[in-house]
């Protein structure tokens, strides 16, 4: 069981940023989130794109900006559980919140943060016979470890970003890389084209365009799919393949968390906002896109404002009794807030023991 002081639902950059706030405090943080990486939609769908409304940064990008949070928030050594869901949540005797995730992670804390940002993402899957029974038989909806794949025979179907920049990550790991897009042009990046069209011509990406997958083959495992082009005269092509990966963006979702007992508005949760975003379940906040209240404003700016102002509420529950005084990082750096982390540390040994 992961023992911690606040348990954050979402790596995005609100999730990411309440790890500093709460750091600051000396309280310990650990996040859970569906994507293999942390930094929510920013780093799985759109790296690369600019962000205007980050301040001191007049334009930086979607990516960039994780890669800063992960930078700021690593004094404070988070943990992390990646590509697993938050899936129950339940009180144990000790009135602690205990939540589990769909591949049985449990983990404890005091307070539960619910930072995910338009919910959890999942996956959008083709109308293809039979997908399901290949799941986690050779098809995937995302990819978590490149070589996984090392010396096998990759299908990758998608025209966005994500599809374009596995699929040339992929090439000299894998033994065999079919891109598959029901259209001629690429919605990705220009750069990410332009490195795909020169790895097709020099024979090392296999591009099949103007068609979509259409059947899975196999017995156990995942051993060939057929590639339909949408023009009938042109046919079909067979394609020997150990994995199919269909990368057709995430639609967000509130998943299991609909099922706490959250008061849910129009897919969102409601919180108070004259206070400290807490939700109606008392120790359960819920910060950025996920959370709604009258004048709502779904920015990420929004959400940093949410998670320090919700992280001076979160500390009376997490030290019940102990008096924080306010300072600020100018005076205190991020090392002498609350007590050393050294003792946070010792903490964290002691309750895991």
């Amino acid at each position: 069981m992961i023992q911690t002081d606040l348990l954050i639902i979402g790596a995005g950059p609100t999730g990411l940023f309440t790890v500093f706030e709460a750091g600051l405090l000396g309280l310990r943080c650990h996040l859970i989130d569906a994507l293999p990486q942390p930094g929510g939609q920013c780093a799985e769908i759109y790296p690369k794109k600019p962000i205007y409304d980050i301040p001191a940064y007049p334009e930086i990008l979607a990516g960039d900006l994780v890669e800063r949070l992960l930078e700021q928030i690593r004094p404070f050594s988070p943990g992390f559980t990646l590509g697993e869901r938050a899936e129950t949540l339940d009180r144990d005797a000790e009135d602690q919140f205990i939540v589990t995730t769909d591949k049985g992670t449990a983990h404890r804390a005091p307070v539960v943060v619910i930072a995910g940002g338009l919910g959890s993402f999942e996956p959008r899957k083709p109308q293809i016979p039979d997908l399901q029974l290949f799941e986690d038989k050779g098809v995937a909806y995302m990819i978590k470890d490149p070589e996984a794949y090392r010396g096998k025979k990759v299908v990758i179907a998608g025209g966005g970003d994500s599809a374009l920049d596995w699929a040339i990550h992929l090439v000299g790991i894998a033994a065999e890389v079919h891109l598959v897009h029901r259209r001629n042009e690429f919605r990705g990046a220009q750069d990410s084209v332009d490195k795909a069209a020169a790895l097709a011509a020099e024979g090392r990406i296999r591009l099949l365009t103007e068609a979509q997958v259409s059947r899975l083959y196999g017995d156990e495992h995942l051993e060939a799919v057929v590639v339909a082009h949408n023009d009938p005269k042109r046919g079909e092509v067979y394609v020997e393949a150990d994995s199919f990966i269909p990368l057709f963006g995430l639609s967000p979702k509130l998943g299991p968390i609909g099922n706490w007992g959250l008061e849910i508005e129009k897919n969102a949760i409601r919180v108070n906002n004259a206070y400290d975003y807490q939700t109606n379940i008392p120790g359960v906040y819920a910060i950025g896109d996920v959370n709604t209240y009258p004048g709502k404003l779904k920015l990420i700016l929004s959400g940093f404002h949410e998670a320090a102002v919700m992280c001076q509420s979160a500390y009376q529950v997490a030290r019940p009794g102990k008096r924080f005084v306010m300072k600020y990082t100018t005076v205190g750096g991020i090392n002498g807030f609350d007590g050393s982390r050294k003792e946070a540390k010792k903490e964290v040994v002691q309750a895991l023991k």
